[in-house]
């Protein structure tokens, strides 16, 4: 709980933004948020979640050095703003495959959620219907949607289904559901290794059923076994956007593209959209930082289809130089799980809030009054 200075204070900032025209929706009411930044929120979740849920959505793969530059890249595209633009108002939304949505910001696909709290997917849309946020579900979790609400903006996502008839019944299955998308995790051919779950000796069944409670030991497991090849969909080809198309009128989403040529490629075989992403650094280690790999795509695609990105958001400053680089959205996944760790759907909601309040707050000390007057005239990189 806080003191009554830390929460008059936190109110304090909370309130100063609600009360500026910049903002619109006022910030999620909880006594308990103490947190100021996402940042805030990791440290919160660190301190109350198990160690290997915490490790499970914190690590990335080997040395995690592609993890680390997921951060780090940031710090070397610098924003050049202009001054003396009204930016009295600040608008945010857009047209994303045929919707409008209120934000460029998007909850990303991501597994073991049931690692923080039970029936967690389920919790995530929920706060995503209150914050009027689009949410992804993790692979397999449609009916996640169904449980939480009818009120939600959502696309699924997959890793691929081996064979054409399979691929074609998920197609028609999702879209009856009500999604507005698919997207495609294409850099999930075999299970990674990664250290911090070999040495917690993770088992993989824990992301269905949670990790052991109170005094429960984990189960056995030889650390060598997540190296292993462990098959997902090693037989995933261009093919498979043919086979979704012809079942499904929905669009369909590349997530895991970081070459430009596999951008062109994408776009000769009929994808609707591209997602630069490294899996968070969690699939093979020593690759390109997505906002570093981000503009040599955007310039291969042409325009023909929206560019997103993921990968090391924590700020609004982070999203306004992602936007500056071609990215149409951007998707968050380990952000609000700090927030659901920390207070669960309140905590997802207030970083969702938060967020969103970062990128208007950061458009108007740039000069930017809405999203389409965003461009590569307001990044540098420097080193």
């Amino acid at each position: 709980m806080l003191t009554m200075n830390r929460r008059a204070a936190f109110r304090s900032l909370m309130g100063f933004a609600a009360a500026s025209p910049l903002f619109a929706q006022n910030p999620p009411e909880d006594d308990v948020m103490g947190p100021v930044n996402i940042h805030e929120f990791e440290a919160v979740a660190r301190r109350k979640l198990h160690k290997m849920a915490y490790d499970f959505i914190a690590g990335g793969v080997e040395d995690e050095l592609t993890l680390r530059a997921n951060r780090e890249a940031y710090k070397h595209w610098y924003l050049v703003p202009r001054v003396m633009t009204d930016v009295s108002e600040v608008d945010t939304s857009l047209e994303l495959f045929g919707a409008r949505v209120p934000s460029p910001i998007l909850v990303a696909p991501t597994g073991g959620k049931n690692l923080v709290l039970p029936n967690a997917e389920a919790v995530v849309a929920k706060a995503c219907a209150k914050t009027n946020t689009l949410f992804c579900t993790g692979s397999g979790a449609e009916r996640a949607v169904d449980e939480a609400t009818a009120n939600i903006h959502w696309w699924s996502n997959t890793i691929g289904q081996a064979n054409k008839k399979d691929a074609q019944g998920y197609a028609r299955r999702i879209e009856d559901r009500g999604a507005k998308a698919i997207t495609v995790t294409v850099d999930n051919q075999y299970q990674s290794n990664r250290d911090r779950n070999n040495r917690n000796r993770f088992d993989y069944g824990y992301m269905a059923t949670g990790v052991p409670a109170g005094g429960e030991k984990p189960k056995p497991r030889n650390p060598a076994l997540a190296a292993h090849w462990q098959p997902h969909t090693p037989n995933l080809t261009w093919d498979y956007i043919d086979w979704l198309r012809s079942a499904s009128s929905l669009p369909v989403i590349l997530k895991g593209i970081l070459s430009p040529e596999d951008a062109e490629t994408a776009v000769k075989h009929g994808a609707s959209g591209i997602i630069v992403s490294n899996h968070g650094g969690r699939q093979l280690d020593g690759v390109i930082a997505t906002i570093d790999a981000l503009p040599d795509v955007v310039d291969a695609v042409g325009g023909k289809v929206p560019v997103l990105m993921d990968g090391g958001l924590r700020r609004g400053s982070d999203i306004l130089k992602a936007l500056a680089l071609g990215a149409k959205a951007v998707l968050v996944g380990r952000p609000p799980l700090w927030g659901l760790g920390a207070f669960g759907q309140p905590g997802t909601e207030r970083v969702l809030w938060m967020l969103g309040a970062e990128l208007k707050l950061s458009m108007a000390l740039a000069g930017k009054a809405s999203l389409a007057q965003i461009d590569r005239k307001l990044v540098r990189r420097i080193g």
